[in-house]
């Protein structure tokens, strides 16, 4: 049987500051995109934190969507 979809959003952005996670400037959030699981978005996020490593105020984000979508979910482990 298929996996069921478990929609998970990835962006991302420089933070005003390290101690919280309000983003510098909202029109220059990096919408990366949707992905299916936690494990593509996983994948997408360490490609995206990897190339932005130098930048120690961008960061970028796993969003469950699904959990969003549907309070109840609880297939998602992460």
């Amino acid at each position: 049987m298929p996996q069921s979809q478990l929609l998970h959003l990835l962006i991302g952005g420089e933070l005003k500051d390290l101690q919280s996670i309000e983003f510098r400037d909202l029109s220059k959030v990096d919408l990366v995109g949707a992905y299916p699981n936690y494990e593509e978005a996983y994948k997408a996020w360490k490609g995206k934190a990897q190339a932005t490593v130098d930048n120690a105020h961008m960061r970028y984000f796993i969003i469950h969507a699904h959990r969003l979508l549907d309070p109840d979910s609880d297939d998602d482990k992460h």
